[in-house]
């Protein structure tokens, strides 16, 4: 039996999509990442080096979209004004739909309608901002236009899926069937990715309200045989918190390993992955890595070990500290002989002092830390 597959010829016999839009979804507070979102608001946190939302636009960027819509909730007078320099650089265009109040993962969407929809009828991006990965974007347009349904979505392989919503898809065309919250027992390791290619009659699908893409409007869809899945290649991580921004990091470098390996620090003060800002400087004697990420004006003076963490931008690690599996805030200074480890956050301008032990220690920005932190807790 040859089952037949809708073909739309608004743009089946066109190799690319001319003029592509792209709606990020930002969301609100980013409290799962805090302190370092007192600070800023979460898709502007570095990550490896630049903020979160800036390696998506770029990816986006490169495929050729030409407009990327924010839908946000929070500070989007900071979040435009950052990205303004970054508008002119990348030449693309970027603008904010903001919620007054929060519309879930489908009502930015309808919230969005007529900054994402033209005469054009393309499919247009949406993207979770958490989410970090390869960004096979040109592979999933390519995709997208050969299975002719109303949406695609870019699904991942988890080892634990009872945590997560499964996508259960038909393996050979991607169709996918239904979707199976947090099972019970095993019908699937295949989850949603936060990354979808749709159609502009999706939007006709969602009302102006709080709805959840995930659990109102793809199931719809799904029903009706029109959505597709396709399994991402690489690697993909939500680094939405801390435990997970750090495996993200070492997924990521390890893809820049693969892929573009002359980003990397070398010599003989490196192990493994290491990422290195140009104007950071490090001194005599240090062990860095694996899995580390230095920021712009950073200063590591001699003896200084690293590993498994993130230093940021204008960050001063004085003699023989020892950082590991931590977060390094803005323009924070860890002492001599200090020691940070088990998941330690430091906000924007911390001071750790000689010899201060931290474990888990979550510090809110702008303090100083003169007593040792034995086990987890938030200082504020």
């Amino acid at each position: 039996m040859v089952k037949k597959i809708r073909v739309q010829p608004i743009y089946s016999t066109r190799k690319s999509f001319a003029n592509m839009k792209a709606l990020i979804l930002v969301g609100g507070f980013g409290t799962r990442l805090r302190p370092l979102t007192l600070s800023i608001p979460k898709p502007l946190v570095d990550f490896a080096n630049k903020p979160m939302i800036l390696h998506q636009i770029e990816a986006l960027k490169d495929i050729g979209v030409t407009e990327v819509v924010l839908a946000i909730n929070y500070q989007p007078e900071v979040m435009l004004n950052f990205l303004k320099d970054f508008e002119t650089k990348l030449g693309i265009k970027i603008s904010c739909s903001q919620e007054t109040e929060p519309l879930g993962t489908a009502g930015p969407l309808a919230l969005a309608r007529d900054k994402l929809i033209d005469d054009s009828g393309e499919p247009f991006f949406v993207l979770n901002s958490d989410v970090i990965s390869e960004y096979p974007l040109k592979q999933m347009i390519a995709f997208h236009k050969s299975h002719g349904g109303e949406a695609s979505i870019m699904v991942t392989k988890v080892d634990e899926p009872s945590k997560y919503g499964v996508v259960i898809m038909e393996e050979s065309t991607g169709q996918v069937e239904k979707f199976v919250e947090k099972p019970k027992v095993f019908v699937g390791n295949k989850i949603n990715a936060g990354i979808y290619l749709l159609n502009p009659s999706v939007l006709d699908r969602i009302e102006l309200k709080p709805t959840s893409i995930e659990k109102e409007t793809f199931p719809k869809i799904a029903s009706e045989k029109l959505l597709y899945a396709m399994v991402l290649p690489g690697f993909w991580m939500d680094i939405g918190q801390p435990k997970d921004y750090i495996t993200g990091l070492r997924l990521y470098l390890d893809s820049l390993r693969k892929n573009d390996p002359s980003k990397l620090a070398t010599g003989p003060h490196i192990v493994g992955n290491v990422l290195v800002h140009e104007s950071a400087k490090i001194g005599e004697g240090c062990l860095i890595g694996p899995d580390v990420a230095i920021g712009p004006g950073c200063v590591v003076e001699s003896g200084v070990r690293l590993s498994r963490c993130t230093v940021m931008r204008g960050v001063r690690i004085k003699k023989h500290a020892c950082i590991s599996s931590s977060i390094i805030g803005w323009h924070s200074t860890v002492g001599q002989w200090a020691r940070a480890e088990n998941m330690t956050i430091l906000g924007e301008d911390v001071h750790v002092c000689d010899e201060v032990y931290s474990n888990g220690g979550v510090v809110l920005p702008h303090k100083e830390i003169k007593a040792s932190i034995l086990k987890p807790e938030i200082v504020m």
